[in-house]
């Protein structure tokens, strides 16, 4: 050491001043001792430290980088020595410096000067990437904190690449290379640099063959049916690609090994693997050998350490008996299936009846050739109850808004079902965002018996707005909609509620307007969910008007002077109910709808002035199961028949259907009170008007009945003076998770309007409207939009073989929809989804023909945020020709607004 820093004092003379400098190696940095004037300098000897002055540019304080040191005045030092070499330990671990070097100022007497200089290490300016889209750059300088101002170090580059390298490999792309390159900008004053980050992505790694070897018993079609992400190269694999990824490649082994466990194979195991790439094709060959054992099978099971159930109810909940096949997994899954919270399984058994503390476990006592004997070990433990139940971050909402919902009640037995289904009744009510309701235990005590629960949620945005104008048919069309889904009616009158809104009691309001040259519309509806604050009655309402002006949209004139107006009132309960379970629901509504037409001519009706009015009764019974997150239900499922009644009218209002349009050929051809009937006989006009209403008939003068006609105007405001019919619905919707968050949604629904009195027929109202996005149309007429993608909007539509009538009185559908999360963040909630449909509407019953379907297919998007609700695109394509057409469908782009189909 010494005769190197001899060997740099004889070259570092500058200038006059003659500096005596020491150089010598300390954990690979150079530390370096200056002497000025070649005073005399002792190494090894001891001084004492009289002042340390920080040179070099630094954006820290002096003082500061010295304590860090651990240098003070006055203290006793050796140069070189421990002392320098500990503190240059010090400095370095800060990771703030890129050089750290130590020099001698002066020395007076036994008093030394040192000069402490340092450099900074840079840190970021701008970081640009060349090779990645715009969405990703956000994503990876957020996950790797490549903010301005971030020190570079090598360790945050060579993290960085790593970080990106494996993202990408993640996806396939297996010869994804990175390069980082930092770069000091001319322009700026300040030690900041410019960090470009280059991504050469390259292409994705097939997989062009996958070899097994030694499975005797198992065919490699099954292998690699087990291998879930791990595939060959074919154009069959549309939802799984071919690609390797080494960490979904290890999963994929252990599944081999689980798959062989489950056909009895316990043996069973890996005995080596190669991944062998090849440059030219991109892809890899991938070799598996494997050993499977011998087969084995379940032999006598028993029971150890219950008491709270028998010996049978627990074989009966295990469902495994002896000479069945070995299947570990299953065996794992009958005691505690993991991956079921709420399944029926023994763990739960216990869990749902108090016993918190127990543990259930499945031992092998005994291997006579391939029969494996178990003892079920049971430690029940003592009975828990809940003691404080508490729910924190709910910010705006009102506490007896969710505790209401809550089921887990101090004082009762725990019950693990109970836990589960409050974290659903909570997530249900639309105000928190469901994937971050976590129940946290705190204070188990099993010597106490007792637990307390604390519910965590976090707040989601709970209203909506709807604002749009434009342009459209020659007018301009404005639209204002509000909805806010967690309002409190209680404090309309309490200023200090406003924020913007009274908010928190969970009842939900929504006002929406709409204008143009043509029409305008209101509505106002308002629903209360616990009608009375004690039990889970919901209490609904709305209100709306509509005007519609008569208007030639060619000419784009408008007549004001005909229009029609329609008044909706309707009022409904919902109760929860307990049997079968509280799962069903039982609604019930009241609604009343008010068509008056003034020299109004629609198409619905022929005549051009009058009244129409229907007052219905409506009923439905659903059971609702889905999960906890409605935008996106992983498990469970909704079945409703819904049942919509009017009067039966014709059976006491003293109207003979069947001859309306004869009555109305009476004519008056005298002068005195004598009509023609239908024999063209002359008859007293008082025994008529008793046998007919005096509305029933047409007062122009004809000279004879023959050339007499019915007046379809006065026969249409008899029949629809007040509508009549019946409408009967079934809808049955399952959510079934597939494979981790792959969600497969199977859809049936069926729908059927009736008439009571076969003269009086099918009204035109309330009818069914098949195909395109489902969206709500004209309600003039009452119709109900029913979608099927890939067909126009309504274009699955019969029309009416008599003329009279559009719209179809029966219909079915069938739908399956595969979804996939791409993210379900509270801001905003998104999955793609890909779909086939298959459904047809028809003019009657007797035409129905339910597997004469029409049939589609295709993908979409959907984006939920709260501020807007639910938003979509799909595209379908639709296999058949529509009625009328030759050619089919083809191709539609459906958009979707507030809906979830």
């Amino acid at each position: 050491m010494e005769k190197q820093v001899n060997k740099l004092n004889n070259f570092l003379v500058l200038h006059k001043s003659i500096k005596l400098v020491l150089t010598f190696l300390i954990l690979g940095t150079f530390t370096q001792i200056k002497a000025q004037d070649r005073v005399p300098f002792d190494q090894g000897k001891k001084y004492i430290l009289a002042d340390v002055k920080v040179v070099g540019d630094i954006s820290f304080n002096p003082q500061t980088v010295v304590t860090f040191a651990g240098l003070e005045k006055g203290q006793e030092i050796t140069v070189p020595g421990e002392q320098i070499s500990s503190s240059i330990k010090k400095l370095g671990k800060l990771g703030l410096f890129d050089e750290i070097s130590f020099y001698v100022n002066r020395i007076e007497n036994d008093s030394i000067y040192l000069d402490l200089n340092i450099k900074e290490l840079p840190k970021i300016n701008e970081v640009k990437f060349v090779g990645v889209s715009k969405s990703k750059t956000e994503s990876f300088i957020k996950d790797n904190g490549l903010t301005n101002g971030k020190i570079v170090t090598e360790n945050l580059i060579t993290t960085t690449k790593n970080y990106i390298e494996k993202k990408y490999k993640k996806d396939g792309f297996f010869n994804a290379k990175v390069y980082i390159t930092t770069s000091k900008d001319t322009a700026l004053t300040k030690n900041q640099v410019n960090m470009l980050v280059k991504v050469d992505v390259g292409e994705k790694v097939k997989i062009y063959k996958i070899d097994f070897e030694g499975n005797k018993n198992v065919p490699s079609s099954k292998l690699l049916g087990s291998m879930k992400n791990t595939k060959e190269k074919n154009f069959l694999h549309v939802l799984k690609r071919s690609k390797y990824i080494e960490d979904k490649y290890q999963e994929d082994l252990e599944k081999i090994v689980n798959d062989y466990k489950k056909i009895g194979y316990r043996d069973a195991r890996i005995l080596g693997d190669s991944v062998a790439y090849n440059k030219e094709k991109n892809a890899v060959y991938i070799k598996i050998k494997v050993e499977e054992g011998i087969k084995y099978y379940f032999g006598n099971i028993k029971f150890i350490g219950n008491t709270v159930y028998s010996d049978e109810g627990l074989r009966s909940m295990l469902g495994i008996h002896t000479g069945d096949v070995y299947n570990g997994v299953l065996l794992q899954e009958r005691i505690a299936d993991k991956s079921k919270p709420d399944g029926e399984d023994i763990t739960n058994l216990y869990q749902n009846n108090g016993y918190l503390f127990s543990s259930i476990n499945a031992v092998e006592t005994k291997t006579t050739d391939n029969v494996i004997d178990f003892e079920i070990r049971v430690t029940e433990g003592p009975i828990a109850y809940f003691n404080k139940i508490t729910v924190v971050g709910n910010d705006k909402t009102n506490d007896e808004v969710i505790y209401r919902e809550l089921r887990t009640k101090p004082g009762e037995k725990y019950n693990k079902g109970e836990l589960v289904r409050t974290i659903r009744e909570i997530g249900q009510l639309g105000f928190f965002d469901p994937e971050k309701i976590d129940p946290q235990f705190k204070n188990v005590d099993s010597g106490a018996g007792t637990v307390d629960i604390e519910y965590h949620v976090v707040e989601k945005g709970a209203s909506q707005i709807e604002l749009q104008g434009g342009y459209g048919g020659g007018g301009f069309v404005g639209t204002l909609g509000l909805s806010f889904n967690n309002f409190s009616a209680r404090n309309l009158f309490n200023k200090d509620a406003y924020h913007p809104l009274p908010m928190g009691d969970g009842q939900k309001v929504a006002l929406r307007l709409q204008a143009s040259s043509y029409y305008k519309t209101y509505s106002l509806s308002f629903s209360e969910p616990w009608f009375g604050g004690k039990k889970p009655i919901q209490f609904s309402s709305s209100f709306a008007f509509s005007q519609q002006y008569s208007s030639n949209y060619q000419m784009q004139k408008v007549d004001k002077s005909k229009y029609i107006n329609i008044t909706s009132l309707s009022v409904g309960m919902a109760k929860r109910l307990t049997v079968p379970d509280d799962f069903f629901t039982l609604s019930q509504s009241i609604s009343y709808q008010q068509y008056d037409l003034h020299n109004y001519l629609y198409g619905l009706f022929t005549f051009a002035n009058g009244t129409s009015r229907n007052l219905s009764y409506s009923v439905g019974l659903t059971r609702n199961s889905k999960g906890f997150n409605p935008i996106f239900p992983t498990y469970g499922a909704e079945f409703g028949i819904t049942g919509e009644f009017t009067l039966p009218y014709s059976l006491f209002n003293g109207v003979d259907y069947a001859t309306l349009g004869d009555q109305q050929k009476y004519k008056y051809i005298y002068s005195g009170n004598s009509y023609v009937d239908n024999n063209d006989r002359v008859v007293n006009a008082g025994d008529y008007l008793d046998k007919y209403p005096s509305s029933a008939y047409v007062s122009n003068k004809v000279d004879n009945y023959q050339d007499a006609a019915a007046d379809p105007a006065k026969v249409d405001q008899e029949k629809y003076r007040w509508l009549e019919y019946y409408k009967v619905q079934f809808t049955g919707d399952w959510f079934t998770t597939l494979y981790k968050k792959l969600v497969l949604r199977t859809l049936m629904q069926f729908g059927f309007l009736g008439a009571y009195n076969q003269d009086r027929g099918v009204i035109p109202f309330e009818r069914y409207y098949m195909g395109g996005d489902g969206m709500a149309g004209s309600s003039i007429d009452g119709r109900q939009n029913i979608q099927l993608r890939g067909y126009e909007n309504g274009a699955l539509t019969p029309a009416s073989s008599s003329g009279d009538a559009y719209g179809a009185t029966v219909y079915n559908k069938f739908s399956l929809e595969l979804r996939y999360p791409i993210t379900l963040k509270s801001s905003a909630s998104i999955y793609a989804l890909t779909f086939a449909e298959a459904g047809q509407s028809y003019e009657s019953l007797s035409d129905y023909q339910p597997f004469n379907l029409a049939r589609s297919t295709g993908v979409g998007l959907r984006v939920f945020m709260p501020a807007f609700g639910l938003l979509g695109i799909d595209f379908g394509y639709g296999f058949d020709a529509v009625p009328g057409a030759i050619k089919p469908s083809g191709w539609q782009t459906h958009f979707i607004i507030g809906q979830q189909f």
